[in-house]
């Protein structure tokens, strides 16, 4: 008699991934999955993860996003499959995993990255803020010196020549702000005390999954 075992290895990077979304603010991080209950336990144990349903359907994996969704004011759903799109199309926004994403997942999703590295979703809630940040701050200044021009056109303080070269100096302002936006692509979104498995986790995972 013999045996033969296929199982999928966990990601050595895996718990450090789930550390730094709960330290961005993630409030819940949910695992719906189709495999086995007793191995998905076992992973999110290990991992991190706060909630599993386990041997779902897809339209159970439906039921389970539109719950959340009426229970949390954002909800993001991570998938890959085609068994993954309808629960996508449920949450408030759906990110793909791009390189090995059926075309159902990509074309249903809002955000498609271009690799199958999740250790990018850190990043991208990160460089999401960092962009609505620069964002905001464009705007404020944009604003406030349209309205510290009209102030002093108002009271006979600026001509129309210098409301123009301040209306050109605050456009190339913002837009030198938006640039710093560009430093981004340095960040690996891996902090100083990035978590990975060790051996013995990964082990310790796939005892209990049997």
């Amino acid at each position: 008699m013999g045996l033969i075992e296929l199982r999928d290895r966990i990601r050595p990077d895996a718990k450090g991934i789930v550390a730094r979304l709960h330290a961005q603010g993630v409030q819940k991080i949910v695992m719906l999955t189709g495999d086995n209950e007793r191995t998905a336990r076992a992973v999110a144990a290990v991992v991190g993860i706060d909630e599993v349903r386990a041997e779902l359907l897809p339209e159970d994996k439906v039921r389970a996003i539109e719950e959340l969704v009426e229970k949390y004011d954002v909800v993001a759903m991570i998938g890959d499959g085609v068994n993954d799109a309808p629960a996508m199309a449920r949450a408030h926004f759906a990110i793909a995993m791009g390189a090995v994403g059926s075309d159902a997942a990509i074309e249903t999703a809002d955000i498609a990255l271009m690799t199958d590295d999740i250790g990018k979703v850190p990043w991208l809630i990160g460089h999401s803020r960092r962009t609505m940040n620069i964002i905001h701050q464009d705007i404020g200044i944009s604003l406030a010196t349209k309205a510290l021009f009209v102030g002093l056109t108002a009271f006979g303080m600026a001509s129309m020549w210098g409301a123009i070269a301040a209306d050109v100096g605050v456009s190339l302002l913002v837009v030198a702000n938006a640039l710093r936006l560009l430093r981004a692509k340095k960040d690996n979104g891996k902090p100083k005390d990035y978590k990975t498995l060790s051996e013995k986790e990964m082990q310790g995972v796939q005892a209990n999954g049997h």
